[in-house]
């Protein structure tokens, strides 16, 4: 996965400001969770706000500071 070291720098700077979850779409028990949040591509990012409301969400390469944008304008 060509984003793998891209997430894994994301998880190692904001290991105290966020949860990294990483869902294997070609196995089928997570084609509920696929659908619930409208994904199927990969990779696909996700950023939920400490109450659970979605603050971003992409499809593609991520540069991190759009992880560090979405970060600093939650409360």
């Amino acid at each position: 996965m060509a984003a793998k070291p891209i997430v894994d720098g994301i998880e190692k700077q904001h290991a105290n400001d966020l949860n990294v979850i990483r869902v294997n779409v070609q196995d089928d028990a997570m084609r509920p969770l696929m659908k619930t949040y409208a994904f199927q591509f990969t990779p696909t990012f996700i950023l939920f706000d400490p109450v659970g409301e979605e603050i971003l969400h992409t499809v593609g390469a991520i540069d991190p500071e759009i992880i560090d944008e979405a970060l600093s304008s939650t409360p």
